[in-house]
């Protein structure tokens, strides 16, 4: 994508043009994925174009009389240089254009005066007026012709008002297979500048398709997609498509879009080409992709079903790969074996009936906008299939004037942030799904226009005053404020994109941090020491090993999203991450954060050097490696917000504020070793984990006050109490409890029993084991007194399985504990990691905990259980039953 260059070529010595006088131009649209702008007028509309289409060249002029005329002729010399594919090729030139041919010709360019298109030509300069040979010079431009054409299609829409000017004017019918299309909107008169950058994204939305949707929808009211085919949704990223599909919640599951001389109609599921309840909305499509040609429909085989359909209707059609011999092709949306010939099948007049669904290909891959087959296709025609999916239901067909539409809702949006930042109500119900969709834009492939949008809307976003968002003053989640964060998140990720491949580090300090990438266990986030500011850009260095082995770059470690909480004290999303792909890697985050390389799982990378520059260092204290005095002397020059204390097999993560008067972070890291080693002692795995658990504290998270998981997320309040050594004496129950739910495993866990229940146990163990806190004063539900009577009350009622769960299926373990002592447990936990193929139905698992617990005591624990309600069959107490009698069973004496 050669733009800037291009661009940089065709306006050499070009400081504007003068479009006064009596001709009156029209707006140009462009699409697809090499049409860009070369000079655009203040209000944004397009007024010269340039784009390829296979291995030629074209050049569009808003009006004819401009390729004629004195004060353009300095930028279509230029042009004609950018055009010609060779320095003797011949330029042929429309008996009407004297004076480029003159011009010309001064310049030592060989002319050809002509009457109409002729072989052996170089470049061809026409006015747009006559389609006669519009296929062969077409073919011409494939082939590696140049094109310069002038029209303007204002004038011939008032002659013909019955056409469709995209689909009918014949300038249209050579320069829409290279994405640009004359219309019938008129441009200024108007002295205009030319920019020393290429312009920004013209904005082209108002575009009337009620025609179209007349005709899609004559005779159907309602789009029926019930029963067990799930859809997925579709982003419509062009100006040419529009929504024939929508949920209550703005989802698109049908799309159509004009592009180049053909049509396109996308279904996001297969089952829709045959589905009974669309038969007359899918032959109605058909009518539209025809465009009264009457042709016959190539059906690809892995869509034949569709075949008896349209044979039952007397519609001509054949079983057959993409050829030109059909009017309309259809295919479904898996295979891109055929992706160059379907593009220039409809470029130059095909019609394409494509279905399929991206939600279950994104299981097994990566990258739906850029690799899923269907996308390869149909990105370039303004449409992509997304892996999010579409809830069933029968829809209402949309309203042209009130539909969601995405480029049109991003054009306003954009008109918008100009005005000063205000976004209108006719955006408002919107914002949500507007939100999500920038989102999926922003990943698809880069052309010339979409980095032109992506870029300006970088600016402007980042431009407007984002809110300050906090615990005192948060923003509800559908407001204009939330909407502003989580766009900014987006966007600032594009400074990415403006890297130069140089490396420009503008006098950055270089810091060097070493990597471990070896990781035997779950994709692990490896602490550099270093942060990275808000907005700020980090150059980061990699050694050629260590390029395309899965790494990852992450700014930021407050990894909850909370897209879905009501209130926000944040953005949703404050993490950043990049695949490392090439020995550099440059990334920024709008929040900044503290930098991590992410080592996938099972990688066997060794320690290896990473060299960045634009980051600064984090106070950070590694147990056996930092000096304390280093540690102090970091606490008082660094301007990080968060610190972070390492040890072996736990990473703290807290604001910076609340560590500055920590001057023994030795003892502190000493002491979770000691309650590490406890964890790892009870769940009977190896001292060293696989990976360090990690504690993030948060102004916000996305569950309860604490949650478990990689990060164990806890709430800012909490962090002064990780961080003191006579704090964790008094007891540390919630942290615990999270780091116990993390050795959790789902072959001995009752869920939805257990799952907080046997975390617990962990809580209970440390306490007593490591901070000498015994159970009843750990935790006030565990006084003698509050257990007896949840004991009584559970069996009042019947001891009903229902009821067991939390505090009360934590009794029955401790029961176990106080009767048997911790090594049992051990015991089992260590016995689960060697079995397999365990039923994962509830009643059968708890039979065999009931018999793996009963022999590692040699007890028959069975009438224990049973008292407690467990659903023991009759298997499992027969075979217990050759164990003695547990004399000591607790519940006797509630049971009788």
């Amino acid at each position: 994508m050669l733009t800037n260059e291009d661009y940089a070529s065709l306006t050499q010595g070009i400081y504007n043009l003068n479009f006064t006088g009596d001709s009156i131009p029209c707006r140009l649209l462009l699409t697809g994925d090499t049409a860009f702008p070369v000079l655009e007028t203040p209000a944004n509309n397009v007024l010269i174009a340039a784009s390829s289409y296979g291995k030629g060249r074209l050049i569009v002029m808003s009006h004819e009389s401009y390729l004629n005329e004195p004060q353009f002729m300095d930028f279509l010399q230029n042009a004609i240089s950018w055009l010609k594919p060779s320095s003797e090729a011949v330029i042929g030139i429309e008996n009407s254009l004297g004076l480029l041919a003159h011009t010309l010709s001064i310049f030592g360019h060989e002319i050809d005066m002509i009457s109409g298109f002729k072989k052996d030509l170089g470049v061809l300069c026409m006015t747009g007026y006559n389609d006669s040979q519009a296929s062969e010079i077409v073919s011409f431009l494939r082939e590696g012709g140049g094109l310069l054409i002038g029209a303007q299609a204002w004038h011939w829409s008032e002659c013909y008002p019955e056409l469709n000017v995209f689909f009918d004017f014949p300038g249209n019918k050579i320069t829409s297979v290279a994405g640009v299309y004359f219309t019938n909107k008129t441009g200024e008169n108007d002295y205009c500048p030319v920019s020393e950058r290429p312009p920004p994204f013209p904005s082209f939305d108002d575009l009337d398709f009620s025609t179209d949707l007349k005709q899609f929808f004559n005779g159907v009211s309602s789009l029926d997609i019930t029963g067990s085919s799930t859809a997925s949704e579709l982003l419509l990223h062009g100006p040419l498509t529009f929504p024939l599909g929508l949920t209550s919640s703005h989802q698109c599951f049908l799309a159509a879009a004009y592009y180049g001389r053909g049509r396109v109609v996308v279904g996001s599921h297969e089952s829709f080409l045959t589905k009974l309840e669309l038969k007359s909305f899918i032959l109605n499509a058909i009518s539209w992709l025809d465009s009264g040609r009457n042709g016959r429909i190539g059906v690809n085989k892995e869509v034949q079903s569709l075949i008896s359909i349209l044979q039952a209707e007397g519609i001509s059609c054949a079983m057959s790969n993409v050829s030109s011999e059909f009017s309309i092709y259809c295919c479904n949306s898996y295979r891109d074996a055929e992706v160059d010939k379907i593009h220039q099948f409809v470029a130059e007049g095909g019609s394409l009936l494509i279905a399929g669904h991206a939600w279950y290909w994104s299981y097994s891959h990566s990258d739906v906008l850029s690799q899923y087959p269907g996308n390869k296709i149909l990105n370039k025609f303004g449409i992509s299939i997304l892996e999010r999916t579409i809830e069933n239901g029968n829809y209402k067909v949309p309203e042209s004037a009130n539909a969601y539409h995405f480029f049109r809702s991003i054009c306003q949006l954009l008109r918008d942030l100009k005005n000063g930042g205000e976004i209108k109500l006719s955006l408002s119900s919107w914002l949500s799904k507007l939100r999500q969709n920038v989102s999926s834009f922003l990943k698809l492939p880069a052309t010339p226009l979409r980095v032109s949008l992506w870029q300006e809307l970088s600016h402007l976003i980042l431009g407007c005053n984002l809110p300050e968002v906090s615990k005192e003053h948060p923003v509800k989640n559908c407001s204009k404020e939330a909407f502003l964060m989580c766009l900014a998140q987006d966007v600032n990720c594009l400074y990415d994109l403006e890297d130069t491949g140089e490396l420009d580090v503008n006098g950055a300090p270089k810091i060097m941090a070493n990597i471990d990438g070896t990781n035997p266990g779950g994709d692990v986030w490896r602490s550099t020491g270093l942060y990275l500011p808000p907005n700020k850009k980090a150059t980061l260095l990699f050694p050629e090993q260590a390029v395309g082995k899965g790494l990852q770059v992450q700014v930021g470690c407050q990894s909850d999203d909370l897209s879905t909480a009501a209130e926000l004290c944040r953005a949703p999303v404050v993490v950043h991450r990049k695949n490392v792909i090439g020995t550099k890697v440059v990334i920024s985050c709008v929040w900044g954060g503290l930098l991590y390389v992410i080592v996938k799982g099972k990688s066997q990378l060794g320690i290896f050097t990473m060299i960045a520059y634009g980051a600064e260092p984090a106070a950070t204290f590694i147990k056996g490696q930092t000096k304390v005095s280093s540690w102090l002397d970091t606490l008082r020059t660094s301007t990080s917000p968060w610190a972070e204390l390492i040890t072996e097999n736990i990473i703290l993560t807290v604001p910076t504020d609340k560590v500055r008067s920590l001057e023994d972070p030795e003892s502190l890291m000493s002491l979770w070793d000691n309650i590490m080693s406890t964890v790892a002692d009870l769940a009977s795995v190896p001292k060293k984990l696989p990976r360090p658990e990690r504690i993030v504290a948060d102004v916000q998270i996305s569950a309860g006050w604490m949650h478990a998981g990689y990060p164990i997320m806890c709430h800012l309040p909490s962090a002064s109490t990780l961080v003191s050594v006579a704090e964790i004496k008094k007891g540390l129950w919630g942290p615990i409890h999270e780091l116990g739910h993390n050795q959790q495993r789902g072959v001995w866990e009752f869920p939805p029993h257990t799952t907080e229940a046997t975390c617990n146990l962990w809580s209970v163990y440390v306490h007593e084991t490591v901070l000498g806190i015994p159970r009843d004063k750990a935790h006030l539900a565990l006084q003698p007194g509050a257990r007896e009577k949840r004991i009584k009350q559970y069996l009042k009622n019947g001891a009903n399985l229902n009821e067991w769960s939390m505090w009360t299926a934590l009794e029955t373990y401790l029961q176990l504990q106080e009767g048997f002592g911790w090594d049992p447990f051990k015991q089992v936990f260590s016995e689960y990691q060697t079995m397999y193929n365990v039923s994962n139905v509830k009643n059968v698992k708890m039979n065999l905990w009931a018999e793996k617990f009963s022999q590692a005591v040699s007890k028959n624990l069975a009438p224990f259980f049973q008292a407690w309600g467990w659903p023991i069959d009759d298997a499992t107490s027969k075979k217990l039953s050759t164990l003695s009698e547990w004399e000591e069973n607790p519940m006797k004496n509630y049971v009788s």
